[in-house]
């Protein structure tokens, strides 16, 4: 178990933006990746219409449903990981 807590620098009782920053850069990624493969997605839904417009709407939203289901995972199992748990 940590004596400090994550995110506060231990000699001075700040927040540590360092340590806040390469934390929060792998979500970022991780939003971007999703996030843009839904955009691609939406814009073959755009541009085809129909059916397959439809369905690749459908798709868009499924990915965008299952980014942010990884992206929570990550939150958590990353917040355990840092408590010390």
């Amino acid at each position: 178990m940590r004596d400090t807590a994550p995110f506060i620098d231990p000699v001075s009782g700040e927040l540590d933006l360092r340590q806040i920053l390469r934390e929060s850069l792998p979500v970022l990624a991780l939003v971007v990746l999703f996030g843009g493969l839904a955009l691609l997605v939406f814009l073959v839904a755009l541009f085809v219409g129909g059916l397959a417009g439809v369905l690749s709407t459908l798709l868009s939203q499924l990915i965008l449903a299952v980014g942010a289901g990884v992206v929570l995972v990550y939150a958590v199992a990353r917040g355990v990981q840092l408590s010390g748990v």
